[in-house]
């Protein structure tokens, strides 16, 4: 039952448990796009995408880092986006597991824009990337890791990140129980989806992750279907000393 949803929910994912693996992971991911789509996941990123490319001076060239993409389905819209505007797009996605990155070459095979890099967040090498995004990816994290984790992402960005995230909220906890009970039978999907959204965010969340960040400058916007965009500006150079922007 939908209970408990005023503090973040505490319990692991199944998709946290990295020694488990394997045909029934790689179908998880399958589903999950199949709830992205449903659910309208890709539209925050591409929303603080376009933020931070606007507020850059939208360069011709643009270079983008998903953290923790999974099958990197997302990022489907973003290059949509960069042959809308003639804009030099590269994407590399970044995972931790075997069978999230075996999906995404699957996915992207013929996308010469895309790389795929298993790896962990904490072992990349700083400004890696103009803009760090992660959909999905900080709700995994304790409320005590998330300060650091966002900081490391930030590391890694010359313009800065791009958060997308579930709000935690009744409404989006009953539909997401509902969907996947309609679309899958896969025990990561059945049990990790409507967690997500008990792990999700309110504003209080993000306006503590604010203040225990300080310095960068963060601004949080709402967007359909009960999700965040938290974008978060790198104010350690000047814009027009960001390598890779010209």
């Amino acid at each position: 039952m939908c209970r408990g949803l005023e503090q973040r929910a505490k319990q692991p994912e199944l998709m946290d448990d990295f020694s488990q693996g394997g045909p029934e992971l790689s179908e998880a991911f399958a589903h999950l796009r199949r709830l992205n789509r449903i659910f309208g996941a890709a539209a925050p990123t591409l929303y603080g995408v376009q933020r931070l490319w606007g507020e850059a001076e939208k360069p011709r060239h643009l270079s983008v880092m998903d953290i923790g993409a999974g099958s990197g389905e997302v990022n489907r819209e973003l290059l949509r986006w960069a042959d809308r505007q003639d804009i030099d797009l590269t994407i590399t996605l970044v995972d931790r597991t075997e069978e999230a990155c075996e999906e995404a070459r699957r996915i992207f095979h013929h996308e010469r824009r895309v790389q795929v890099m298993r790896c962990d967040l904490f072992m990349l090498p700083e400004a890696c990337a103009d803009i760090i995004t992660g959909t999905q990816f900080i709700h995994h994290f304790a409320s005590h890791e998330l300060c650091g984790v966002v900081a490391n992402m930030l590391r890694r960005s010359r313009l800065g990140v791009v958060i997308n995230d579930i709000h935690r909220h009744w409404i989006a906890w009953s539909a997401v129980w509902l969907a996947v009970r309609m679309i899958s039978t896969n025990r990561y999907i059945r049990h990790d989806g409507p967690l997500s959204v008990a792990k999700g965010f309110r504003l209080a969340d993000w306006q503590q992750l604010r203040d225990e960040l300080g310095g960068p400058e963060m601004s949080v916007a709402w967007r359909p279907l009960f999700r965040y965009a938290a974008v978060i500006r790198n104010n350690r150079v000047n814009i027009n000393q960001r390598s890779g922007l010209v």
